[in-house]
């Protein structure tokens, strides 16, 4: 039933799928019988903006999670996963964004898939979103099934379960009137209705609640007394009430998100017991930081989008990102998409040199379900850029001028993933490493130690010109000659009297790439103050 590697495996998604594994045990041992219903995986999903980082983050997590589980019982249970979109909550602002806004404004409040679109694409701004979300998803190839608030509710999908909540109304109300203030517990109330006169969704008191017709009566907005049925679309639910009844009416088993609903996920397994549910295994996920160590906001645009980073590094390092330490807070910006690029490629080049058991360990498995490519370029995109930065190459040609030095053997068409990295690391100098160029002179004993690496580099034998390990040994012996109490201070002079930069890869490597006679004339001309 399961596989015992997987059993073992300290990745989160297999200890998640283990979870949900102990979740379906428990069942059992309770008597329920699922027959051949799926384990569900969900993921939601708010139309009123663009999909972005965070959207991505929580279905590729997803994901790794249900591929895990179908690895760790062997495909012998059926999964699914679903994106709902809540598209049926009432349009609170209007779009900055958008075409002519001020035509929207005569919209508001009411659901997102009755107002216009803006965009006259669709026959509504709900469903011109829940297309952009759909062709977002479907650009990455994930294996799910979109849905609806606005057709759960009006297809009489989520009937019963408000059939239930009329019934359960009163526990309902002692699980969230504790959780609010004196005057919103005044007026609360879980049911929404939907003006039968302006459309609009309206959070008003129940004057009545009526389990025995299954109507609720509460005054409209021009104080008109109205019954009416909770079901087919009339009502919606209150956001965290249709947490827990989303999760009873399509029986989910599990469900991420992020730290700021920690603190409700109660709440949303409390109702949906009150409605005859079992709240599905949860996992909490920190939120993304920007580089001052802030909350990334949609509002404030002090993040970094998905577009962004593809423009910079191949989806598979994005998915690198969101797989280590999700439960850790990360800072998302743009300097660490170098760094996350490498990481990927060194956990791709470890595959092929490990067992099972460590494969099952390996993020490469999580982000490929566990058929990685067999793709292992020769430089790093750490060195891609100093390259670029050296040669000051606008184009990915030049680029691969110097790679064929190093790896005579490598084209274009012959190492596409190669390829890929080079326009990468060009756009990626063009748009951050170039503008942020500050080049310094050098103290008298750094120009004295750079002046005596030239003459070294000059006299290098042809078999040590590309050899990584022999330049970096020689690099260090110049720098101890020169009495650098501290070895990192004298690489760091290097990069910033040369490069402009304070960082780099392993220079040595850098020079077997670039050619030793190469960067003696670059070292030159750096200390003869022609760089900027």
């Amino acid at each position: 039933m399961t596989n015992e590697i997987y059993m073992t495996s300290k990745a989160w998604p297999f200890d998640q799928a283990r979870a949900i594994l102990r979740r379906l045990d428990i069942e059992k041992k309770r008597g329920i019988d699922r027959g051949d219903k799926p384990v569900v995986f969900e993921t939601g999903y708010g139309p009123s903006g663009l999909p972005h980082i965070g959207t991505f983050g929580e279905v590729v997590r997803t994901t790794m999670v249900r591929n895990a589980f179908i690895a760790l019982t062997e495909g012998k249970i059926a999964t699914r996963l679903i994106c709902v979109s809540d598209d049926m909550d009432g349009m609170r602002k209007v779009p900055g964004t958008v075409p002519n806004p001020d035509e929207l404004e005569a919209y508001m409040q009411k659901p997102l898939t009755d107002v216009p679109d803006p965009f006259g694409t669709h026959d509504s701004f709900g469903n011109h979103m829940n297309a952009r979300l759909r062709a977002f998803l479907d650009s990455f190839g994930f294996d799910y099934e979109f849905m609806s608030a606005t057709e759960l509710y009006r297809s009489g999908a989520y009937d019963e379960y408000l059939l239930r909540a009329l019934n359960k109304f009163d526990d309902i109300m002692k699980v969230m009137l504790p959780t609010l203030g004196a005057e919103r517990q005044a007026t609360y109330s879980p049911f929404l209705p939907i003006s039968p006169s302006t459309g609009r969704v309206l959070y008003v008191p129940m004057k009545a609640v009526n389990p025995e017709d299954g109507t609720i009566t509460f005054d409209d907005e021009d104080g008109t007394e109205v019954t009416m049925s909770v079901t087919g679309g009339n009502v919606k639910f209150q956001w965290k009430p249709d947490f827990g009844m989303r999760w009873a009416a399509l029986g989910v088993d599990f469900e991420m998100f992020g730290k700021d609903h920690q603190d409700n996920a109660p709440l949303y397994s409390r109702i949906c017991k009150i409605l005859g549910g079992n709240p599905p295994v949860q996992f909490v996920y920190e939120l993304f930081l920007d580089e001052k160590g802030e909350k990334i906001s949609k509002t404030k645009g002090n993040g970094i989008s998905v577009e962004d980073w593809l423009k910079y590094a191949p989806p598979e390092s994005l998915s690198l990102f969101n797989f280590a330490k999700p439960r850790a807070a990360k800072k998302l910006y743009f300097d660490v998409i170098p760094k996350t690029v490498d990481e990927y490629y060194q956990h791709l080049d470890g595959w092929s040199r490990q067992d099972e058991k460590q494969r099952a360990n390996n993020p490469v498995w999580h982000i490929h379900n566990g058929t990685p490519p067999d793709e292992n370029p020769p430089l790093t995109f750490a060195l891609l850029l100093n390259l670029v930065s050296a040669a000051n190459a606008s184009d990915t040609e030049t680029l691969w001028g110097f790679i064929k030095k190093y790896a005579p053997d490598a084209t274009p068409e012959n190492s596409p993933g190669l390829d890929r990295l080079t326009h990468y690391a060009v756009a990626y100098y063009e748009d951050f490493v170039k503008p942020n160029k500050a080049y310094r002179d050098p103290t008298d004993q750094e120009r004295a130690a750079l002046e005596d690496l030239v003459k070294r580099f000059r006299n290098v034998s042809a078999a040590e010109s590309n050899d990584g390990e022999a330049l970096q040994t020689m690099i260090f012996s110049v720098g101890k000659d020169h009495e650098f109490e501290n070895l990192r201070d004298w690489f760091k002079a290097i990069y910033e009297v040369c490069l402009g930069q304070s960082q780099g890869p392993r220079f040595g490597s850098f020079v077997a790439i670039y050619g030793p006679e190469e960067t003696a004339d670059l070292i030159e001309t750096s200390l003869a103050g022609n760089l900027s």
